[in-house]
């Protein structure tokens, strides 16, 4: 594959990255039970787990796809594997201890959210920039002979330009899909409330997103990494299941999992609405006029660790009442958008996705 093409590819997918971290860090499982999608037959049925019941809270793990590869992340072990052209399946193993475990004042409800959020982006980089790394250099030797190496070098020079890209696509987010929509609200004029106001900025903010993913989810390259998400999703179904962790046995699972963050999307744009539409009504009261384009901008850019903390709580109580109707109506626009961001995967690729899971497991 030449060069400018995988440098193309990085790209996109370091921009798919920055979705993993708006829709949340994908399948954070946090809560103490589990419930299946099983494929077979005429469709898919909801099954309980088995074999090991109930999950407590130091079994439960979480993933991201990646480059040619899938993350996942235990209480003790964050573990990337990516599959090369040779097939030989590469793994990054690393011990893991969250912030808010190793201390006691962290682990305050909404701030242990807040900072769980940051981190997973972090860990969510990492995972990329390590399977964009064996990207660049496999196209490399593709082109220069398996002889080549890089040298120290260029593998800075490489790491300069990934870390530019990715904050690229931060920036593009941030401008997109936030300040763009209060932008246009803006100019367009129609609300005379804070309440009003919002509810039209999170229309345009989720219709942008949604635009966003589905053009995204057309382009060959990006659907290698939906169908990576897919086999993420999949291997942890047939481990909370209680099920040996085999191609044939994960193979039967669907790719749509109620905990990803997409799931909970609509409890988030909602969660948003009213936490913006309160801060803007105070802001006025205290400046004494509505708030400008800037202001509203910041106050709002400087809210998103406050909603990602309550974002956190939510999802961590919901995945414990996920039989609740009203939790499993909230999830549904979620559900039904991992129709766009998962895809079947094949049997290689789930192969990657169960040694990631299976050495994540290990105990350290």
């Amino acid at each position: 594959m030449p060069l400018k093409k995988i440098q193309k590819y990085l790209s996109t997918v370091s921009y798919f990255g920055i979705y993993e971290f708006i829709g949340g860090f994908c399948v954070s499982l946090m809560g103490d039970h589990s419930c299946c999608i099983e494929t077979g037959g005429t469709g898919q049925k909801e099954v309980s787990p088995k074999g090991k019941g109930v999950l407590s809270e130091d079994k439960t793990v979480g993933g991201q796809a990646v480059i040619e590869g899938v993350m996942m992340r235990s209480p003790s072990r964050i573990v990337t594997a990516v599959r090369k052209p040779d097939q030989e399946i590469l793994l990054k193993d690393d011990p893991y201890r969250a912030l808010s475990k190793r201390h006691k004042l962290l682990n305050i409800p909404v701030l242990r959210g807040a900072l769980s959020f940051f981190e997973m982006v972090l860990i969510g980089i990492r995972a990329l920039n390590f399977s964009a790394d064996v990207a660049i250099e496999e196209a490399e030797k593709a082109e220069k002979g398996e002889d080549w190496e890089r040298t120290r070098g260029t593998k800075i020079k490489d790491r300069l330009i990934l870390g530019g890209i990715i904050m690229l696509g931060f920036g593009l987010a941030i401008g997109i899909f936030f300040a763009l929509p209060l932008f246009l609200t803006e100019v367009i004029g129609l609300s005379k409330s804070a309440l009003s106001f919002n509810v039209i900025a999170g229309t345009i903010r989720v219709s942008f997103f949604l635009s966003y993913l589905w053009g995204i989810s057309q382009w060959k390259e990006i659907k290698r990494i939906l169908q990576y998400h897919g086999a993420e999703h999949k291997s942890i179904y047939a481990y909370e299941s209680g099920e040996e962790l085999t191609v044939e046995n994960v193979r039967k699972y669907g790719t749509r999992h109620p905990r990803c963050g997409t799931s909970f999307l609509l409890i988030v744009v909602i969660l948003a609405i009213l936490l913006f539409a309160i801060a803007d009504t105070i802001v006025e009261i205290e400046i004494g006029h509505r708030p400008s384009f800037l202001q509203r901008f910041m106050t709002h850019f400087s809210l998103l660790p406050l909603l990602g903390g309550i974002s956190f709580e939510l999802l961590k109580l919901s995945s414990r009442k996920h039989d609740n109707r009203y939790v499993q109506w909230l999830s549904a626009p979620g559900l039904w958008l991992q129709k766009i961001t998962t895809q079947e995967p094949d049997d290689s690729q789930l192969e990657v996705a169960i040694v990631a899971l299976k050495s994540a497991l290990k105990e350290a």
